[in-house]
C-alpha cells in the first residue's frame, strides 16, 4: 500500500475511509454503479477536506468527489484508479438566519433534511426535485440543479449566495457572505456552480431561503394539442399574479405508463389525451389564491386551451399528484434505457420531439420513448427503450436525440451536467471558444488535473498514486 494511503488513513482515522467491499458498496447507488476507487476518503470537516486535497495534489492522485450519487450523465464515475472524496459525514445544518433569509449548509447535506428543517421556520428553500431524499446540498451545486420550480425561483445558481471551496491544491477559497449584492470583483463562486467537482470541493454553502407560502393550489389538465400548451402556460402565468410555481408536462405514453399497472398510482385523468400539464401556484392567501386558480382554469377551459381537470381539494390529493409526476423509476419497466435532458426554445419543441422519433424509428421501430419536462424553462427529459444497452446502441439512440437539438439552438444538457455521458456531444452546445476557455480556467485552477479529471472535456488519463 502506497505512502499516500498510510497518510490518508492516519489524517482521517479508522472511521474517515472504506476500502475493498465497503468501497465497492458504496459506490453502488440506486442509479447506477460508478466503478470501484481504491478507497472511499469520508472527511469531517473542512481542514480534513483541504489537507487530503494537499496530499493528493503532490502526489499527483486524482480525486472525485461525491454527494448523493443520484447524477445521471457519469460524472461521480471512478474509472482510472481515482481515490473517492464523500461530502456525507459534513451533513450539518449550521445556521438558518430567518431576519437575513438565508442557510448556512455543509455540503453533505440531504436536500429533503434541510427543507423539513427550514420550513420550521416559515421559510423555504425553492429547489425541489424527485431525488430530493438522497441529493446533497453540494452535488446541487455542482450539477447547478434545476428541478420542478425553475419557472418561479430560478436554478441553484440563484440561490447561492456564498460558497467554501477547497481548490485541487487544498486552498480553502471561503466567502459565505449572506449578502444579495456584492459587486466587489470577480464572483468566483460561480466558477464552481455547475462545474461538475472539475474546478474544486464545495464544503459549504449559503443559500437564499423565501418565506413559506400560505397558500398552495394544484390541478391536472388535460391539452388536445401541443400548441396550445405554451399558450396555456401564458394564460396561467398572467392570471396567476406571479404564483405560478410549476408547470410540468407529461406526454402521453409516459402518463399512461405512470398511471398503469404495475405502477401504484390511479390515473386523475383519463388516459385519452395526448399531453397533461401538472399546474402548480403558491401564494399568500389561500382563498383569494384559490379563487384566482380556478378562475384561470375557467379562462382556460373557455379558451379551448385545456379539455379536462381536476383540482387538488386536499394535501392528500397534492401529494398524489405530484407522487405520479415524481415516479420516474416507472421508465426502468422499458429497460434497457437510455436517458436524457435536453433545452430549447418551447417554440421548436413539437418539430424536435417529432423529427427525434422519426429518426428513433427509422433505426428502432419498436423503440419506447417517454417525454416530460419542466416546460416553462424549455427543459425536456426523454428516456428512450430499443431493447439493446450496448455501446453502439447508445450512440446510435444519442444521434436521433441531439443531432436535431443542432439546428435549433437547442442543449444537450438542460440540467444533469456533461460527466462523461455527453461529452462527445459539448461541441454540439458549446462554441470552440468556450470550451477553450474552459479549459483554461480547468487548467489554472487544477494544474495537474487531479480534480474528476476526464469529465466535461477529455484530458489525459492520470496514472494514480494509489496504483
Amino acid at each position: 500500500m502506497s505512502a499516500l494511503i498510510d497518510q490518508l488513513k492516519e489524517l482521517l482515522g479508522p472511521n474517515g475511509y472504506l476500502e475493498g467491499a465497503d468501497a465497492e458498496a458504496k459506490a453502488s447507488s440506486g442509479w447506477s454503479h460508478l466503478g470501484t476507487p481504491p478507497m472511499v476518503l469520508r472527511p469531517a470537516s473542512t481542514q480534513e477536506v483541504a489537507e487530503v486535497m494537499r496530499l493528493c495534489h503532490e502526489a499527483g492522485q486524482p480525486i472525485v468527489a461525491w454527494g448523493g450519487l443520484t447524477g445521471l450523465v457519469e460524472s461521480a464515475n471512478v474509472e482510472h484508479g481515482e481515490l473517492a472524496l464523500s461530502l456525507e459525514r459534513m451533513n450539518a445544518i449550521e445556521e438558518i438566519d430567518e431576519i437575513a433569509g438565508t442557510a448556512t449548509l455543509q455540503s453533505g447535506a440531504v436536500l429533503q433534511a434541510v427543507q423539513q428543517e427550514i420550513e420550521t421556520h416559515g421559510l423555504i428553500l425553492p429547489l425541489d426535485l424527485g431525488a430530493r431524499g438522497s441529493a446533497t446540498i453540494g452535488g446541487n451545486i455542482s450539477t447547478n440543479a434545476g428541478g420542478n420550480r425553475v419557472i418561479r425561483y430560478g436554478m441553484m445558481r440563484d440561490m447561492v449566495l456564498g460558497l467554501e471551496v477547497v481548490l485541487a491544491d487544498g486552498t480553502v477559497l471561503s466567502s459565505l457572505g449572506k449578502m444579495i449584492k456584492n459587486n466587489a470583483g470577480y464572483d468566483l463562486k460561480q466558477l464552481f456552480i455547475g462545474s461538475e467537482g472539475t474546478l474544486g470541493i464545495v464544503t459549504r454553502a449559503v443559500v437564499r431561503l423565501r418565506r413559506k407560502p400560505d397558500s398552495q393550489d394544484t390541478a391536472f389538465v388535460a391539452v388536445e394539442n401541443f400548441d396550445k400548451l405554451p399558450k396555456l402556460l401564458d394564460l396561467m402565468d398572467r392570471r396567476l399574479a406571479g404564483t405560478l410555481s410549476a408547470f410540468e408536462c407529461l406526454w402521453q405514453d409516459f402518463y399512461k405508463l405512470l398511471t398503469t399497472e404495475p405502477a401504484p398510482h390511479t390515473p386523475p385523468l383519463s388516459q385519452d389525451y395526448p399531453y397533461y400539464v401538472l399546474i402548480e401556484a403558491m401564494g399568500a392567501d389561500q382563498d383569494k389564491d384559490t379563487a384566482r386558480f380556478e378562475a384561470a382554469l375557467e379562462d382556460a377551459f373557455e379558451a379551448g386551451l385545456i379539455s379536462d381537470a381536476v383540482l387538488a381539494k386536499s394535501q392528500a390529493e397534492r401529494d398524489r399528484m405530484w407522487a405520479i409526476r415524481d415516479d420516474v423509476g416507472q421508465v426502468a419497466q422499458n429497460w434497457p434505457i437510455f436517458t436524457f435532458d435536453v433545452s430549447l426554445p418551447v417554440k421548436d419543441m413539437e418539430a424536435y420531439v417529432a423529427e427525434m422519433k422519426a429518426r428513433l424509428t427509422d433505426r428502432y421501430p419498436d423503440h419506447t420513448a417517454m417525454i416530460f419536462g419542466h416546460l416553462g424553462d424549455g427543459n425536456l427529459h426523454v428516456v428512450a427503450g430499443v431493447g439493446d444497452d450496448s455501446l453502439e446502441a447508445r450512440r446510435s439512440v444519442e444521434a436521433c436525440v441531439y443531432e436535431p437539438l443542432r439546428s435549433r439552438g437547442g442543449s444537450v444538457s438542460a440540467e444533469h451536467g456533461v460527466g462523461l455521458e455527453k461529452l462527445p456531444y459539448l461541441g454540439f452546445t458549446r462554441s470552440p471558444e468556450e470550451i477553450a476557455t474552459m479549459r483554461a480556467i480547468k487548467q489554472a485552477l487544477d494544474p495537474k488535473g487531479i480534480l474528476n479529471p476526464g469529465k466535461i472535456f477529455e484530458t489525459q488519463p492520470l496514472k494514480s498514486a494509489a496504483e
